[in-house]
């Protein structure tokens, strides 16, 4: 099953395009799309027995965050050896790296954003969304609380996130549409193996990352058991899983983005997200 936020409504995609959930369901269901993670497991009864019969194109430019205000939004650091040994880190062993972005951050997978200045950089990663509430999950059970998961960039400005003495990661990585995200959510029985997807990006036209999930350090799983022993992961809540390398900072020489770069992001089964750097508004 795809689902798809589409001017701020609720979409189940079918091929073609797409049936809006609250007229499809008689009002069972509401348009709001951050809504429907506290009534996943029934929604996904109701989606598996729909009459797909009013088919609604899907329009690009209106297509959201699937995920648009979580309560809590984490992200893995390092948890691909060859990005490490680009960035010329410690390889993870058991213990993760892990920190937030807040959730102002969060934009479409088509929407422009503004450049801040400084050094910006793409960082390419799946996305898991939350689908149940996860506290003191084992990991051989944790897939099953999870909604989709989808496509995001962890943009990054490095001189902000790197600032002595004390790093600022969560400020460096949330600058407004700094965490971008979709096109759609894909929910984990629609992939032959849920833990190895090809993801990977391009600017103008570049290739600069192309990886597989399936060489995290930490898969999945591990990720949900290793913060859900901690505090509880909420439906709707966002995790940002790591990147392969390829990012701009760690390239000879530095390929950091500009206003006027067009990123786009691709996770086969999941689709492409298409975002421009554009320059501050007067």
């Amino acid at each position: 099953m795809k689902i798809i936020n589409t001017n701020g409504r609720l979409g189940l995609v079918r091929p073609g395009g797409y049936v809006d959930v609250e007229e499809a369901s008689n009002g069972e269901f509401g348009p709001d799309v951050a809504s429907i993670y506290d009534r996943w497991d029934e929604f996904v009864e109701w989606a598996g027995a729909v009459d797909a019969s009013s088919i609604v194109e899907v329009d690009p430019a209106g297509l959201g965050a699937p995920s648009p205000r979580p309560r809590q939004v984490f992200a893995i650091g390092l948890n691909y050896r060859d990005h490490a040994e680009e960035a010329n880190m410690q390889i993870p062993t058991d213990s993760m790296v892990v920190f937030t972005k807040f959730a102002s951050s969060i934009t479409g997978p088509n929407d422009d954003i503004v450049h801040p200045g400084g050094s910006v950089d793409f960082e390419t990663e799946l996305v898991v969304i939350m689908g149940r509430k996860a506290f003191h999950v084992d990991r051989a059970d944790a897939w099953s609380f999870v909604a989709g998961v989808t496509m995001g960039q962890d943009v990054s400005e490095r001189e902000l996130q790197l600032r002595p003495p004390s790093p600022q990661f969560g400020l460096g990585k949330s600058y407004p549409g700094f965490s971008p995200m979709g096109p759609c959510l894909v929910t984990p029985d629609e992939f032959a193996d849920c833990d190895d997807i090809e993801l990977g990006c391009r600017v103008n036209g570049e290739q600069m990352q192309k990886g597989r999930t399936g060489n995290m350090i930490f898969p999945v799983a591990r990720v949900i058991e290793y913060l859900s022993a901690v505090l509880p992961l909420y439906p709707g809540d966002v995790i940002f899983t790591g990147t392969p390398a390829g990012v701009g900072v760690a390239r000879d020489p530095a390929r950091l983005l500009s206003v006027g770069d067009e990123l786009v992001t691709h996770g086969v089964g999941i689709g492409e997200m298409h975002n421009r750097f554009v320059a501050p508004s007067d």
